[in-house]
Order: C-alpha cells, then sequence, then structure tokens
C-alpha cells in the first residue's frame, strides 16, 4: 500500500501556545482512501474540535512565530548556562555546535526551539534536588507554553524507563533569559 505524505500536529503544544487548549491536526497531502478512512474514524470517535477550541488555537498561531523565536532564544541561553557547568554532564539541545545533530539541525532549522534536556552529576537524587529547588521554572510535564517547566522524566515513566536517571527535561517559556539562567545556576548550586 502506497500512503501520501501525512503531517500530525498537537495542537495542544506551541501552536496552542498558552495551555488553553487540547487537539491535534492530522494533514493529507491528498484525499485517497486512507485519508477518508481516518477522517471517518474522527468523525464517529468523536474527535471533532469545539469551534472555541478552533478559535483558541487560531489565536495561538497569530503569535506562533513572535513566541518561537523568544523560546529558541530563551533555550539557546539556558544550553549555554548548562554547558559550562561543574555539575552537568550532558546537555541536550540542537542549537549547540557541540550536539550531535547540529549540522543537520542547521540544515532543517533556522530556530532550534524550546526544549532542552541536561544530565546532572549525581544521578537521580541530585536530578531531584535540582528540580526542587527551582523557583521560576514550574514541576510539570508538558512544553510550548508560556511558563517554563522542569520534570524528571524518568520518575513520570516508572521502572521500565530508559530514560537516564541524571536527565531532566525543560520546555523553556518567554520569561526573561536572566531569570531563566539565574534559576537553574541557584538551582545547580
Amino acid at each position: 500500500m502506497h500512503i501520501e505524505t501525512i503531517a500530525v500536529h498537537a495542537t495542544t503544544k506551541y501552536l496552542g501556545g498558552h495551555g488553553a487548549v487540547m487537539g491535534g491536526a492530522v494533514v493529507f497531502q491528498k484525499v485517497d482512501g486512507f485519508c477518508e478512512r481516518v477522517r471517518r474514524v474522527q468523525v464517529n470517535g468523536g474527535a471533532v474540535p469545539s469551534p472555541f477550541d478552533c478559535w483558541l488555537v487560531m489565536r495561538g498561531i497569530r503569535t506562533l512565530p513572535l513566541r518561537m523565536r523568544a523560546h529558541s532564544k530563551n533555550a539557546l541561553q539556558v544550553a549555554q548556562l548548562l554547558v559550562g557547568h561543574p555539575k552537568v554532564t550532558a546537555v541536550h539541545y540542537p542549537g549547540l555546535a557541540s550536539h550531535p545533530g547540529h549540522s543537520l539541525a542547521l540544515r532543517q532549522m533556522e530556530l532550534f526551539g524550546g526544549m532542552v534536556s541536561f544530565q546532572t552529576h549525581g544521578g537521580r537524587k541530585a536530578a531531584m534536588s535540582v528540580a526542587a529547588k527551582t523557583r521560576v521554572f514550574t514541576r510539570a510535564t508538558s512544553l510550548g507554553g508560556t511558563e517554563s517547566l522542569i520534570e524528571h522524566r524518568a520518575s513520570i515513566e516508572g521502572p521500565e524507563t530508559t530514560t537516564p536517571d541524571d536527565l531532566l527535561s525543560l520546555s523553556i517559556g518567554l520569561e526573561h533569559p536572566n531569570d531563566l539562567v539565574e534559576d537553574l545556576a541557584l538551582a545547580l548550586a
């Protein structure tokens, strides 16, 4: 079976941008039999957004370019702080020249997004301590909103996870980057 290009978007995250809507979109390159089957499942399953949810996503899309520039700028500043920190063993952000996927990211992206993860010296206990000490970052599982979030992913996923115990994930928001950098520096101290 030949399937045309399909794009799947979570409108809940960056497109909505304000943590006020849940939804998604499946976009097909062309209408064919597979597209029609997906559409039937959507309609019969009730996965149709309300007009208000659509309005919330449309409102978020209007500010998406500005927000993405700010998310990306802030994330790069946070990643640069983390790279030089003695209590950090690894930083995962494609905007850093040291990232293994940096050259590919340069070819595919103008900006590098608002998601950063890093690993700490001292394993799970140290990572949980850093997350607990932040004041600007909120401990929560989400991404793409205006506020900065921090999470210890392994504890969310449970004992079967393959996520390293020393890894913290950051969703970088729109706060002033100096506040984010200072908050993490104090939490790592």
